[in-house]
């Protein structure tokens, strides 16, 4: 029984293009108990293996997070076999605002400690005593209200370039770092205002509301299925965007535009951009914002010094990554004093 790839990311990118066929980017969670998620873990695999599916699942006792690429003819029975699976039965299914058919190129699915890395003890509060589900017209009323605090539960570069009008944005590296941070900014407010969050989901903002619940908030809301399913809902009902320019998202596209606004600069010469890449330097591997003039210049490297190890002849640069672990920097996105115009 094969449960594990056996196709290089290269190898399958050819293959989605000689298909010709479209593929739908879509993602989601549900947390529930799995007693055995290794087995749980190679069952998934062999299934969505069968059906040519694509993407990164975790999967832990409390849960799956899945982002998947699917092929656009299967998925009526993608679906169909999710939904026999009890507690997957009808999960929101969030479909991308912009498509792309090689978002994903490889079928990774892991067990991991958490489905989202949150660093709490679940056993310390009551993990299904959540905020208030909003709707995108609902978020939309209450974001207006002088007496919310709107919060993105989001990082840093994430945030970066786009988020909800007026919304606090903290300059965090993970979403652990943001829920004491939060706390202690509004720990004066835990009665008297509306904490208002989202994410680019909703997973994240699950956790968090019955989190602040536990540590006293009295009024806390949600945005149910994340910016994802808010921009389908305001599409769909004609409603005011509310979100301002681009929402970033873990795979290779690593952004969907929302809106025509650039908020965000270019980390090398700080002109108006909001385009990720990752350094072309392998050892470093840098994620950071670059416009085209720079990428140009630089040969999409974060800096002069990964440009002249990027130019050296490949198995040099294999015998200067022998030996040590990548920088970092990898995990600080966009944390890196050669970053002369970060935010």
């Amino acid at each position: 029984m094969q449960l594990y790839n056996t196709l290089s990311a290269k190898e399958r990118a050819t293959l989605i293009e000689q298909a010709g066929k479209q593929r739908l980017t879509l993602s989601f969670y549900a947390y529930s108990k799995i007693g055995n998620p290794t087995l749980f873990r190679n069952h998934l695999f062999v299934l969505w293996n069968e059906q040519d599916v694509l993407g990164r699942i975790y999967v832990a006792h409390e849960g799956i997070n899945a982002q998947l690429s699917v092929p656009a003819d299967n998925f009526n029975e993608f679906k169909t076999k999710l939904d026999a699976i009890p507690f997957l039965e009808n999960v929101r299914l969030n479909i991308a605002v912009e498509q792309d058919n090689k978002s994903f190129l490889k079928l990774k699915v892991k067990v991991r400690d958490k489905i989202v890395a949150d660093g709490l003890n679940d056993d310390t509060f009551d993990v299904t005593n959540i905020g208030v589900h909003l709707k995108a017209k609902e978020f939309n009323e209450l974001l207006a209200d002088p007496n919310t605090v709107c919060v993105d539960m989001r990082n840093h570069y994430e945030s970066e370039i786009g988020h909800f009008d007026g919304a606090v944005t903290p300059d965090v590296d993970t979403f652990r770092d943001s829920l004491d941070i939060i706390e202690e900014d509004l720990k004066e407010h835990k009665e008297d205002k509306n904490l208002l969050m989202y994410c680019t989901g909703g997973i994240r903002c699950e956790k968090a509301s019955a989190y602040y619940k536990h540590k006293g908030f009295k009024n806390v809301f949600q945005l149910e299925g994340g910016i994802i399913e808010y921009v389908r809902q305001v599409n769909e009902e004609k409603l005011e965007n509310k979100f301002v320019g681009k929402n970033f998202v873990f795979d290779h596209r690593r952004a969907e535009k929302i809106s025509e606004d650039v908020i965000a600069n270019c980390h090398q010469c700080g002109t108006p951009c909001d385009t990720h890449v990752n350094c072309e330097n392998e050892a470093c591997h840098l994620l950071f914002i670059q416009c085209d003039a720079c990428k140009e210049k630089m040969q999409g490297c974060c800096s002069e010094q990964c440009q002249e190890v990027h130019n050296l002849p490949f198995e040099e640069q294999k015998e200067l990554r022998k030996g040590t672990h990548n920088s970092n920097k990898i995990f600080k996105k966009g944390r890196s004093e050669v970053l002369k115009f970060k935010k």
